[in-house]
C-alpha cells in the first residue's frame, strides 16, 4: 500500500482515511467494528474522528465517535497500526468550545479517556477561536506535543488569513506547526480550496486531508431527483447539488465509470486520490460492501483523458 507523508511530519498514511462521522449516528457500535476492522485489513490506516461527533443526534451529547473507536483500539488490539486523528474547538456545551489553553487541556484528556490511548497522533483545530490569539493556541498544543500526548497537530475550517498567521507563529516562536488542512473538497466544490488555500498548503508542504470527498453523498450518482432525497439523512443536503454543473458532472462521472466497469464514487474518489497536493480524501461508508467499493477507488488509475473530462465538466466560472 502506498504510503504518504502528513505535511513535513514523521506520520505516514495510506492514500485514504475513513471519516468517524458515522460511528454513534448511522452506524452502530457492532457496524462500526466490522468497518474498521475491513479497513485496516485492507492495508489503510487513517481513522479521523472529532470529539463532537456526533452531538447533532438526538439523544447523543458528543464523544460517542471517540468511545466507539476507543473500544475498537482495545478489542482489536491494532493501536500501532494505525494514525488517529481527533479534533478540538467544536461546541460540546455552552462552556465547553473554543481553543484556550484551559478548553484544550481538558479536552485532549476526554479525547484520551473515550479513546483508550496515551496519545493522539493527529489533532486538529475543529473551527477556529478567533477570540484566542493563535500564539496561545500553538502554546498550548506545543505542551501536549512535550507531553507526548499529540505528535502532529493540523487544522480545518480556519480562514487562510488565521491559517497564515498561524503558520508565521510557529517560524517565529518555534511552535510546533500546523502539518495539516482539512478543507471540504471534491469534484463539485472545488473553487475555494484550490483559489484560496492550495496556495498556502503547496507553498508550506502542509497535507491535505479533504472532507465531503463524495458531497454528501451527490457525486454517488444516488441523488438525482427529489424522491431520491428520502434515500438517506443527507438526502436533502445531496440536492443542493443538483444544478445545471452538477448534473454535468454527474454525467461525466457515469460515463467515466462506465468505460472503467465501476462506479461514479469510486471514479469521484480516485480523482481526488490522483490530484496533486491531496495526501487523503476522507470517506464514510455504513456497509463494508460501500468501503469496499471505495476503497478500490485507491487502485483506479484514472488515464489522462478520463482526468481532463472530470476538470472539464467540474470546471467552475471565474468571478
Amino acid at each position: 500500500m502506498e504510503q504518504r507523508q502528513l505535511g513535513k511530519s514523521q506520520l505516514k498514511v495510506a492514500p485514504l482515511a475513513f471519516g468517524g462521522n458515522v460511528f454513534g449516528w448511522t452506524a452502530d457500535e457492532a457496524t462500526s467494528f466490522k468497518l474498521l476492522d475491513a479497513f485496516v485489513a485492507a492495508g489503510f490506516n487513517l481513522i479521523d474522528t472529532a470529539d463532537v461527533y456526533s452531538r447533532w443526534v438526538p439523544g447523543n451529547k458528543g464523544g460517542e465517535s471517540e468511545t466507539i473507536i476507543g473500544k475498537w483500539l482495545k478489542k482489536s488490539g491494532q493501536r500501532d497500526k494505525v494514525v488517529i486523528a481527533s479534533k478540538v474547538g467544536a461546541e460540546m456545551a455552552p462552556d465547553k468550545k473554543g481553543l484556550s489553553p484551559q478548553y484544550i487541556e481538558k479536552a485532549i484528556e476526554d479525547s484520551l479517556r473515550r479513546l483508550q490511548t496515551d496519545y493522539i497522533d493527529l489533532y486538529q483545530t475543529h473551527y477556529d477561536d478567533l477570540s484566542t490569539p493563535v500564539e496561545v493556541t500553538l502554546e498550548a498544543y506545543s505542551k501536549l506535543i512535550k507531553a507526548g500526548k499529540v505528535r502532529v497537530i493540523g487544522t480545518s475550517n480556519m480562514s487562510p488569513e488565521r491559517l497564515l498567521l498561524s503558520l508565521d507563529a510557529s517560524e517565529q516562536h518555534g511552535y510546533p506547526r500546523y502539518e495539516t488542512l482539512q478543507p471540504e473538497y471534491n469534484l463539485y466544490k472545488r473553487q475555494k480550496f484550490e483559489k484560496e488555500y492550495e496556495p498556502i498548503t503547496q507553498q508550506y508542504g502542509l497535507g491535505v486531508i479533504s472532507y465531503y470527498s463524495l458531497a454528501s453523498g451527490f457525486l454517488s450518482g444516488k441523488y438525482r431527483n427529489k424522491e431520491d432525497a428520502a434515500k438517506s439523512p443527507r438526502g436533502q443536503h445531496a440536492l443542493s447539488y443538483l444544478d445545471e454543473r452538477g448534473q454535468n458532472i454527474l454525467d461525466t462521472l457515469d460515463e467515466v465509470a462506465k468505460s472503467y466497469h465501476t462506479t461514479p464514487a469510486s471514479v469521484a474518489i480516485a480523482w481526488l486520490v490522483q490530484r496533486a497536493g491531496i495526501t487523503a480524501p476522507i470517506v464514510s461508508a455504513t456497509k463494508t460492501e460501500q468501503l469496499d467499493e471505495l476503497m478500490k477507488a485507491t487502485q483506479l488509475n484514472l488515464d489522462a483523458g478520463a482526468l481532463e473530462k472530470l476538470n472539464i465538466a467540474s470546471d467552475y466560472t471565474e468571478d
